[in-house]
Order: structure tokens, then C-alpha cells, then sequence
């Protein structure tokens, strides 16, 4: 959801807990209780119950202090290292990604998941509907992995992948695997999917007798991993994600046409001092306005010990 759009649902109409979330108070879950405890009120009133329609219009106190405005909707690409848990609360005590996010970064959540032991591109966003939009398969966003696994690959059982395969009773949807260097006892794959159910990859994998021993995301739809380091946050410039979603403003009604990415080092951790960032625009030297932009390669997250050096 874009900020046009927010505009227009707020003017239309929109839940108490939506619009509590998008002013990055809380997530809608912790709105709902808010409400339950009798901390919110609108137009005067202590609201009892969740399903209530606001409007841009509505005077809305959260523990006696005035909303304030919806936050303008944000993306950042995030380089997951694994040994993270993607979630805000764990129950079993480990470290989230979201307690390993630099300082001054707005309340954010994760488009997706990625396992404990996973690692990779991870996109982060304020926007709860914009992350609900971007998980769905049908937005048609390849999600595109590299994956180490154990063992002699069969490149005909790969791609037989194409047409889905069944694990367990659980039906996966064409899922494309590439064998990219067999070693002795190891090798590395490629894998592009659109469906990403819950450790599919994994799964998959062991079904074909390949144990995964690492598993490294390094693009969701048109935003790649590229060289940003291990832990590091960078935003997406908001001109860019709008041009990703098919709905540029026209004009510069809404300010967006000259919004710049905040990665200043309040929250940017990496690349170093010295790196030379990868161009945004995906132009090549000469470009001319008219002209499609060059489509950049992916290129994989190298592991700089070599690919089969990590266990």
C-alpha cells in the first residue's frame, strides 16, 4: 500500500487497529488490546471493541495522547545474518532480527520469514498491508535462493521441480533448481519460487535426499541482496518503490518524485567506509532518458571463505 492509497483509505474509512498500526504505535494485535483495556477513545468516546470504522476526520487518543499521523510507507532490504529469529517476541528466548536493528530505524516488520538458519535478503517495512501484499503469490514477485545441500545431486530431479511436487502431503507449486557447482560431498543450487510456504526449500530438498546445510535468499522480486554486509539495513528509496508497484504519482503532489533513502548512520550499519555502493537504477554508462533500464544479473552472496568452507 502506497501513500496515495493510504490517503484514500483513511478519507473512506478504516479500522480503529489499522490506523493505530500504520502511526507505528503498535502492531494491530497489541491495538486490539489497547482497546480491550479501555485506552483508546475516539471523538471523546472509550471505544470497547475493535470493529470500528475511523476516517481521517476522527479525534483518536492513544493513553490520553492524540494519533499521531500515519507514517509515509517505507521499505528496507535487510541482510539477515542466520541465528535470528524473524519475529518481534520469541518464546523460547532467542534473539529476533528486530533486536539486532541498528538504533533509529521507525517500528518495522518483515515481508515474510526466514528460518532461524537462514540467511540473506530480508525486506522490512512500516506498512503492515504492503507486506501483506508483497507475501502473496499472486503479486508474482520470484523469490530466488542459492542453497548448499549435502550429497550427489540428480539434475533430472530437479527439474522435474517445474511441475511441483508433493512432500508429505503438502503440495508445492513450480519451484525452478539449477545445480550451479557439484563437489565432492557437498554442492550448491539455485532455486526460484513464487509461493514460499514455511521452509519449503528445506523440505523439498530432503525429499530429494539433499540435506540443506545453508540457505542464503539473495532476491525478492526486484530487490536483490547485491554486496549489502551482513546485518546491515538500507532504505529503498520511496521514488523506487512506487515505481516497483506501478503506481508513480504523477507530478510531485505527494513529495515522493524527490524523497531520498534515510541510510545516514544513525541506523546504517555497513557497507564501510569506502564501499562503493552498487547503482540503484540498474542504467548502464550512456543511458538516455526513453531508453528501458539494463536488467542487472543477481549476483550470488559470495562467501569469501568459499562456498564450502561453512558448515
Amino acid at each position: 500500500m502506497t501513500d496515495e492509497v493510504v490517503k484514500e483509505a483513511a478519507k473512506e474509512g478504516e479500522r480503529i487497529a489499522k490506523r493505530i498500526a500504520r502511526a507505528g504505535i503498535c502492531s494491530r494485535r497489541d491495538a486490539e488490546k489497547l482497546i480491550a483495556e479501555g485506552k483508546v477513545t475516539v471523538d471523546g468516546k472509550m471505544l470497547t471493541t475493535p470493529a470500528t470504522i475511523v476516517t481521517a476526520a476522527s479525534r483518536i487518543t492513544v493513553n490520553g495522547k492524540p494519533l499521531p499521523d500515519a507514517e509515509e510507507t517505507r521499505l528496507f532490504r535487510y541482510h539477515k545474518p542466520d541465528g535470528l529469529v524473524t519475529t518481534h517476541k520469541d518464546p523460547e528466548g532467542r534473539q529476533t532480527i528486530f533486536q539486532a536493528l541498528p538504533a533509529g530505524l521507525p517500528r518495522l516488520i518483515s515481508i515474510g520469514r526466514l528460518d532461524l538458519t537462514s540467511e540473506g535478503l530480508l525486506l522490512l517495512t512500516n506498512d503492515g498491508a504492503l507486506a501483506r501484499k508483497l507475501e502473496l503469490p499472486s503479486t508474482g514477485w520470484v523469490r530466488r535462493y542459492r542453497v548448499r545441500v549435502h550429497g550427489k545431486v540428480d539434475e533430472t530431479a530437479l527439474a522435474a521441480l517445474a511441475n511441483g511436487v508433493t512432500v508429505d502431503g503438502v503440495r508445492y507449486g513450480e519451484i525452478q533448481a539449477h545445480l550451479e557447482r557439484q563437489q565432492p560431498s557437498n554442492a550448491w543450487i539455485s532455486v526460484s519460487l513464487r509461493e514460499g510456504k514455511n521452509r519449503e526449500i528445506r523440505r523439498v530438498m530432503e525429499h530429494l535426499g539433499l540435506p540443506v546445510g545453508r540457505l542464503i535468499r539473495v532476491a525478492y522480486g526486484p530487490f536483490q541482496l547485491g554486496k549489502l554486509e551482513r546485518g546491515a539495513v538500507e532504505e529503498i528509496a520511496a521514488k523506487v518503490l512506487h515505481e516497483q508497484m506501478g503506481d508513480t504519482p504523477k507530478g510531485d503532489r505527494t513529495g515522493y518524485a524527490k524523497a531520498k533513502p534515510k541510510t545516514g548512520p544513525a541506523y546504517r550499519q555497513g557497507p564501510k567506509a569506502g564501499h562503493k555502493s552498487e547503482p540503484k537504477t540498474g542504467h548502464k554508462p550512456g543511458y538516455k532518458p526513453g531508453q528501458k533500464p539494463a536488467q542487472k544479473k543477481a549476483e550470488p552472496n559470495a562467501d569469501r571463505r568459499g562456498p564450502s568452507s561453512r558448515r
